[in-house]
């Protein structure tokens, strides 16, 4: 269910259409993106049914470490998405990773 910070560049990188949340705030969105579309967890709610088209696609969710995009994904789920997937380590990991 989750996703490694590599596979997820890899496919970025090779130009493939991937539906990403960023569940940060927009000031930690301003600092380091990757391009996501930014929905802080606590407004998850109220955007979940601006989200509808994507139900049934692949959902990949991050957040700076790991623990809020969890959230998002375990909400995302209940209410009828079935595949989300969660960044494992987040924007930390990504960038010590990528980031040079």
């Amino acid at each position: 269910m989750d996703i490694a910070a590599e596979e997820l560049k890899q496919r970025m990188d090779s130009g493939e259409k991937l539906n990403i949340i960023d569940v940060r705030e927009q000031y930690e969105f301003d600092e380091f993106n990757i391009g996501a579309k930014l929905i802080p967890l606590g407004t998850i709610q109220g955007a979940i049914d601006d989200l509808a088209e994507w139900k049934d696609e692949e959902v990949i969710v991050h957040c700076k470490a790991g623990g809020r995009s969890a959230a998002a994904r375990d909400y995302m789920m209940k209410n009828g998405f079935t595949n989300v997937r969660n960044l494992v380590g987040g924007m930390m990991d990504w960038q010590a990773k990528f980031s040079k």
